[in-house]
């Protein structure tokens, strides 16, 4: 059944002679790429706590998407069926095993959180919906393009309501607990490193093609873990960090402030697109990824809210 439904796509994709095809490649680009600047905007410029909340929502899919990926190792639709013909540029942008679907849990959780968080406002209810669509079309885009089953993608959008649920209740226990975060990170931090342990010792399906090769190398399938892994270890570094010496509140909602959390947004493209290739290069994909997510989160996560409480106190010294 679910052959046949990407089957039935595949064949609409070629009637319309991949007219939606670049569409659906830049949806699946922005959900891994860009649409975590937007709660890592709304956290630094609008309400802290409201930023983390889709953050630590995806924090949660990161840990638990490479474990079920690398555990299940389900093999992608076109290596199922030779039938299926991926779309564009998706064989090569597809990475790793494919359920559950990776970019739908970092598109649902990020996504998600921001419908909840301006779902409050009759002024920005409007946005949740769009925000709750997007995450619907980034599942869809991935079946659209060939390179993820229904199965992968609802199982997807699963996980990251879980983890939504999971998230508002750590929020809403830790505000009444807030001495217990510190265990918290701990945890995180101590699981996401047996997590790492796991998938690199467990033993992975080594099944060979009518040449003798491996039809999916297992160490390849591992980039990804390591790289998602390393962003739950960065946060719980990061946070800790964050909460026990720069303790940041968001600026005065201005011009200036509007301006200046924009442009530090910019280093998080440049990072990914520059410094990221240099990481891997130097110290290979697996450990490379791991060090540049560590990286990447401590940036936003603790880094930047540093220079906006020193440039906040030089506003307040000045005025």
């Amino acid at each position: 059944m679910d052959i046949q439904y990407l089957l039935a796509l595949q064949d609409f994709r070629n009637n319309i002679q991949n007219f939606l095809t670049p569409f659906m490649e830049f949806i699946s680009m922005f959900a891994t790429t860009y649409l975590i600047l937007i709660p890592v905007f709304f956290y630094w410029f609008w309400d802290k706590r409201k930023g983390l909340y889709p953050l630590v929502s995806y924090y949660f899919c990161m840990f638990l998407t490479p474990l079920i990926k690398l555990s299940a190792c389900i093999y992608r639709p076109w290596i199922r069926d030779s039938r299926i013909l991926p779309a564009g540029d998706s064989i090569r942008t597809a990475t790793g095993y494919s359920f559950p679907s990776g970019h739908t849990t970092t598109a649902a959780p990020l996504s998600g959180g921001m419908a909840v968080n301006l779902w409050d406002s009759r002024r920005t209810r409007w946005l949740s919906f769009l925000f709750a669509a997007f995450i619907l079309l980034t599942g869809f885009s991935r079946n659209y393009l060939g390179v993820h089953t229904p199965q992968d993608v609802f199982v997807a959008i699963t996980l990251s309501v879980l983890s939504l649920v999971l998230t508002a209740k750590l929020f809403e226990y830790l505000d009444r607990h807030p001495e217990k975060e510190d265990w918290f990170l701990l945890a995180g931090f101590l699981l996401s490193w047996a997590g790492i342990l796991f998938i690199s010792v467990k033993s992975y399906p080594m099944d060979l093609n009518a040449e003798g090769k491996l039809i999916v190398d297992p160490v390849k399938m591992m980039n990804d873990g390591y790289g998602d892994l390393g962003k739950v270890i960065g946060f719980t570094v990061a946070r800790f960090v964050e909460k026990k010496w720069i303790r940041f509140r968001p600026l005065e909602k201005d011009w200036k402030s509007f301006l200046l959390c924009l442009a530090a947004l910019v280093p998080m493209i440049l990072l990914k697109t520059f410094f990221q290739p240099v990481l891997t290069g130097w110290l290979g994909s697996h450990w490379g990824k791991l060090l540049f997510s560590v990286l990447y989160t401590f940036y936003y996560i603790a880094l930047v809210p540093a220079l906006l409480k020193l440039v906040g106190g030089r506003a307040k010294a000045a005025a």
